[in-house]
């Protein structure tokens, strides 16, 4: 097998300046290097930049993917949209982790198998597919990095009685990107299922026109003068983001975390729901799966049925077929021989003729007893000799 790696970065804050993308191209001259971004594709050799230290210093976004299953999906986002202690209640293990840089807190969701006999899927589109993640994440929504927490469980990377952080809302009805999520980390879905039972339903997350006016107005005027300026000037890209979370936290009086059931599940007890909702699932498919196996089946009676109609009173006919055919010797006019003669066991069968049918049939193989490759599929078909 060839290798495969693929690595893509993305700016969404800010775009890149011209000596920052000088810099970049330093490591790579085959790379796609433009102000929002940096893809590059390895059939041989490998990165020779540092993605934790690029994730610092000029990226928002991360994914790389090889072909021997090693996937790592990351964002960098401000301290002030998800601050560190929240993060690190969500990312305990190597598969789900968090750091501070700075201002900055950075994300990391990966999986490292050791032997990875998956589908080999390209890199190209993922980050975009899971970048949505980002702006999720800093309007408050906690489900991916809950997903990031069910990873470590999956990965035996916590202990069955570490109990789970606060569940966020809306686990059963996730985004697109989330489903993503899922898919790019291979995160069992009978795990999310299991999980998601202690998931209260999703709030409506956008606030409406008149409630960001509300909330407008009751801020102090000198306060509403310097968050207009600074928009407008864009000194600070990720105010619009902040001044919805605070909409948002007025509007529900909660705080960047999903409040606190009364009981707190470990990780074996959903390791024990999984198990059981992974026993239905397959309990529900294998009902559906023998229903199907039943509906062809009858479909197939019904079908041969007819066919035996149309055929019936035609067994003079069909015995001198299968004369010609085993005649010419030809492996392939065999088969089409076997079929009729299939026909007229079944023929036979309804008309009580089957003592008359196997007395023939008995006949033709002493016939052609020295033709081996006709008495093998003649076994093979069930049509053997008293």
């Amino acid at each position: 097998m060839s290798e495969y790696q693929f690595y893509e970065f993305q700016a969404v804050d800010r775009r890149l300046a011209p000596e920052e993308m000088a810099e970049l191209r330093e490591f790579s001259t085959r790379a796609r290097i433009s102000p929002t971004g940096f893809v590059n594709e390895y059939h041989w050799g490998s990165f020779r930049g540092d993605e934790d230290a690029w994730m610092e210093r000029y990226f928002d976004g991360f994914a790389h993917l090889a072909h021997w299953g090693s996937r790592r999906f990351s964002l960098r986002l401000p301290e002030g949209l998800l601050p560190t202690d929240i993060a690190a209640r969500y990312a305990p293990g190597a598969s789900a982790s968090v750091r501070r840089a700075g201002g900055l807190v950075i994300l990391t969701l990966r999986i490292d198998p050791e032997d990875s006999y998956g589908d080999w899927i390209e890199g190209e589109g993922w980050l975009d597919a899971l970048l949505p993640i980002r702006a999720e994440l800093a309007r408050g929504d906690l489900r991916a990095l809950y997903l990031g927490w069910l990873l470590c469980a999956q990965w035996c990377e916590l202990d069955d009685d570490d109990e789970e952080p606060p569940v966020p809302e809306g686990l059963g009805t996730l985004s697109a990107a989330q489903v993503r999520l899922i898919e790019f980390l291979e995160i069992d879905p009978a795990l999310v299922e299991a999980a998601s039972e202690a998931s209260a339903p999703l709030r409506q997350q956008e606030p409406t026109v008149a409630e960001i006016r509300d909330w407008i107005e009751n801020l102090a005027a000198g306060e509403r003068d310097d968050l207009l300026a600074r928009f407008i000037t864009g000194e600070d890209p990720a105010l619009a983001a902040q001044l919805m979370r605070r909409v948002l936290s007025a509007r529900t009086g909660s705080g960047d975390a999903a409040g606190e059931p009364s009981h707190r599940r470990t990780v074996g007890e959903l390791m024990a729901m999984r198990e059981r909702a992974d026993q239905e699932r397959r309990r529900i498919e294998a009902e559906a799966a023998a229903l199907e196996r039943e509906r062809r089946e009858r479909e197939a009676a019904v079908a041969r049925t007819r066919h035996l109609d149309r055929i019936a009173g035609s067994e003079p006919t069909l015995w001198r077929k299968v004369d010609e055919l085993i005649a010419t010797s030809q492996p392939k006019r065999y088969d089409e021989a076997i079929t009729l003669l299939e026909d007229l066991r079944d023929l036979a069968a309804r008309s009580d003729a089957t003592l008359e049918f196997q007395a023939r049939l008995d006949a033709l193989r002493d016939q052609h007893a020295r033709k081996r490759t006709l008495i093998d599929r003649l076994d093979l078909a069930g049509l053997r000799g008293r």
